[in-house]
């Protein structure tokens, strides 16, 4: 901009509004991701509205365990041990593929919404 600009007074004026514009930029794109969670959480669809809430309070569930298990580990280690081993068991219990659908689609899924949210920002 040195060298396109001489002027020391209007090279600033155009660094304050190249900066002013990218500001705004930034702000359509956050109003377009907010738009969308916003959808999302409004949508009469109860599996749309629900599923990012729903998978985060398993994955809370399974946090918070941590405390009783900790606990349960001071009084009796034993069945702390054991039921650490049940629930691996348990988890392993489903069939690897399940596990690859799981994942192949929770990314096919975040994909997609990375698509469609680049092409809105694009509008």
């Amino acid at each position: 901009m040195d060298k396109v600009i001489p002027d020391p007074a209007a090279r600033e004026a155009a660094k304050l509004e190249l900066l002013k514009a990218q500001a705004d930029d930034k702000l359509k794109e956050i109003e377009v991701q907010l738009s969308a969670i916003i959808a999302e959480a409004q949508s009469n669809d109860p599996w749309t509205s629900r599923a990012r809430p729903s998978f985060l309070y398993v994955v809370y569930t399974i946090i918070l365990a941590a405390l009783p298990m900790g606990l349960l580990a001071a009084y009796d280690p034993q069945v702390a041990a054991n039921v650490a081993l049940g629930f691996k068991e348990w988890l392993s219990a489903i069939p690897e593929e399940m596990w690859w659908l799981f994942g192949t689609g929770y990314l096919g899924y975040t994909g997609a919404r990375t698509v469609e949210k680049k092409k809105l920002i694009g509008k």
